[in-house]
């Protein structure tokens, strides 16, 4: 439970903030801050000793909020900040995790709930990004999984999508995170992060789709790249478990899909959020034919309650297929 490639290397430092902006200099200084408050803990390098027989609560940040929230529209970096955080926390990496919501879930999946809080109990910090505030039965789980985790001293830090009904009262979540969190609202501190979504901000238009045989030529000269006909693939992805799509983009050097059209249903369209969200974690360049990736999804899911997933995926798939662009130059 580490930050994904895309932000392995992410800091406070290069995060460039927009001077239009000043809450999102403002959210940086909080987080070095509540990044400074944290120790070592225990087992940490120059650490307290560890008992064998007794457990030590550790204050998860003396002097201030055990938890920070950060919260804003889609593209504004709060994944940036939130593995920033992670990077710069003064404990050894096993003693901190980073996860989405939805591999939080799936942990408990495996592990059973004990022996999830057991595993996590020992950190000094634990990131979750993307709250699923859409998934009440999950979002009770999480919430009391998190109680158990701030009684042990683990420090929290949390971004979150928005609930389906509140789209229209703007894009920030704050209200529906802390009342959904239930008891734990007083231990977060929230960092509202203005602006809008930098893989826009100043950049060209989303690429126009390749043609078939551009793309097809471009899989064949690319190593390590994959070619689906779109389609299929969304039928594949249906009989695949969505926590399965991190791994099965492992090792992809690029994805090339053809005759990419509209998406038919909703179940369909959240699997592809996901599978969008694995290749943007990875920086897997996209290259396609087809629709361009605005015109993905219908009018009605753009308007409805998971509105702001799949303007995420537009926006990070439009990300993806500029970085694609040169390797159908390259292959021309």
């Amino acid at each position: 439970m580490v930050p994904p490639p895309r932000f392995a290397t992410v800091s406070f430092d290069n995060y460039i903030t927009d001077p239009g902006q000043p809450s999102q200099a403002e959210a940086v200084e909080a987080l070095r801050a509540f990044a400074g408050r944290l120790d070592g803990g225990a087992g940490a390098k120059g650490g307290r000793r560890r008992h064998w027989f007794r457990r030590e609560t550790k204050p998860a940040a003396s002097g201030g909020p055990r938890g920070m929230y950060l919260d804003g529209g889609y593209g504004v970096g709060k994944t940036h900040l939130l593995a920033s955080l992670w990077h710069a926390t003064p404990a050894a990496p096993e003693l901190k995790a980073f996860g989405t919501f939805v591999e939080l879930t799936n942990l408990v999946g495996a592990l059973g709930f004990q022996q999830t809080v057991q595993t996590l109990s020992g950190h000094r910090l634990l990131c979750i990004d993307e709250f699923e505030l859409d998934d009440p039965g999950d979002t009770v789980l999480v919430s009391t999984l998190l109680g158990k985790l701030v009684e042990a001293g683990v420090a929290l830090a949390a971004t979150s999508n928005t609930l389906p009904g509140k789209l229209g009262e703007g894009r920030f979540a704050a209200a529906d995170f802390l009342r959904e969190i239930q008891g734990l609202s007083a231990h977060f501190r929230t960092l509202r992060i203005d602006g809008e979504d930098y893989r826009h901000r100043g950049l060209p238009a989303a690429p126009a789709p390749h043609s078939d045989e551009t793309v097809t030529r471009a899989a064949r000269h690319i190593p390590g790249a994959s070619l689906d006909d779109f389609p299929a693939l969304l039928d594949h992805l249906s009989r695949v478990h969505p926590s399965r799509y991190g791994a099965m983009c492992d090792g992809v050097q690029a994805v090339c899909l053809t005759a990419v059209g509209p998406i038919p249903d909703q179940s369909t369209a959240l699997r592809l959020v996901v599978l969008a969200d694995r290749l943007y974690d990875r920086e897997v360049p996209v290259l396609a034919s087809g629709v361009p990736f605005d015109q993905l999804f219908s009018e009605e899911m753009l308007n409805g309650g998971y509105r702001k997933k799949y303007f995420r995926a537009i926006s990070r798939l439009t990300a993806l297929a500029r970085d694609a662009k040169g390797l159908a130059d390259a292959a021309s």
